[in-house]
């Protein structure tokens, strides 16, 4: 299985909507044009921010310097941009963690 850190310079941008305080982290599924995410940590200074991109970098298999939060930091809705990782395999990957089977075209 490729990970997204071996695809050539692609920067991918995801809609997330996030949820702190959650018992643990996880993909949760489909939400509107992104996807759910819920993380364990609270929103406090940063915490959850700082724990949703160690969790998505692990999800994408990324170093977590190719990742950041471009908006939203402070709401729920965020823009997360993945520099090194197809938009294709993100969703791939995302779809798995959130135990969706891939659809065939």
């Amino acid at each position: 299985m490729r990970s997204c850190a071996q695809m050539s310079d692609p920067v991918t941008r995801l809609r997330l909507r996030v949820s702190p305080g959650a018992p643990r982290s996880s993909v949760v599924g489909r939400y509107a044009d992104g996807w759910k995410v819920r993380v364990g940590a609270p929103p406090v200074d940063g915490r959850a921010n700082a724990t949703l991109e160690a969790y998505l970098s692990g999800v994408l298999e990324v170093d977590r310097g190719q990742l950041r939060i471009v908006a939203g930091a402070g709401g729920r809705d965020k823009v997360v941009e993945i520099r090194g990782c197809d938009p294709r395999r993100a969703e791939t990957l995302l779809a798995a963690a959130a135990g969706e089977r891939e659809e065939t075209a």
